[in-house]
């Protein structure tokens, strides 16, 4: 049976990579994919991993069908033996509700990756969509780390080292990135008192008497 398969973790855990692998894996059998991306690191149209690798994707607009899209696509002669949608929690609900209608009227897997929360610990909305509908949540088995050596769990958007709890909820970035507004993982523990590897290299502040930021 066809299935939504949501794979989800924080930033720096491998989810681009796996996906070009399942695009790589499923390509190499003979079978063809359709790939959406939205904000991807690469720029417009593409699906990148930090390991380098990348490939052409479509780049979802605000108001794409994406439903219609395949079915357009499909009325055309061409070809979709699955879906992959990378970034997925950019997607608009209804974007997430399209890509469940593909997998029940189309019979054709969906397989999306994204991050389930942003830099203030609050659900995406199109994550949040996702863990509703999918048939399968899958959290990835590549952990990413805290500066302090814990499992992230978190993801901060920091200017110039210093993690920040306001802001725009999507503001393209990357980790470990040299510009002045970036991205790091943290535990639990270091987002919630705002400790991030910059300020604890500082020591400007301890990570060990910190107070605890209010929510």
């Amino acid at each position: 049976m066809p299935e939504l398969v949501f794979f989800s973790g924080t930033m720096d855990c491998g989810k681009s990579t796996l996906a070009l692998q399942i695009e790589h894996n499923r390509s190499a059998r003979g079978l063809q994919g359709m790939i959406f991306t939205r904000d991807d690191r690469a720029g417009e149209g593409k699906l990148s991993s930090r390991l380098g690798l990348v490939t052409d994707a479509v780049e979802v607009a605000d108001d794409q069908d994406l439903y219609a899209y395949l079915v357009e696509h499909l009325s055309q002669g061409g070809r979709a033996d699955y879906v992959i949608a990378d970034e997925a929690q950019f997607l608009a609900p209804r974007q997430i509700d399209q890509l469940a209608r593909v997998v029940d009227d189309l019979g054709i897997d969906v397989f999306a990756f994204g991050i389930t929360t942003d830099f203030r610990s609050k659900l995406f909305p199109g994550s949040q969509r996702l863990v509703e509908l999918a048939d399968r949540v899958e959290v990835l088995q590549v952990e990413a780390l805290c500066w302090c050596g814990a499992r992230a769990t978190h993801n901060a958007r920091t200017i110039g080292g210093e993690m920040v709890v306001e802001g725009a909820q999507v503001v393209v970035g990357d980790v470990n990135q040299s510009e002045d507004i970036g991205y790091e993982v943290l535990c639990r523990r270091h987002h919630r008192r705002r400790t991030t590897a910059a300020t604890a290299r500082a020591g400007a502040l301890s990570p060990d008497v910190l107070p605890i930021a209010s929510a």
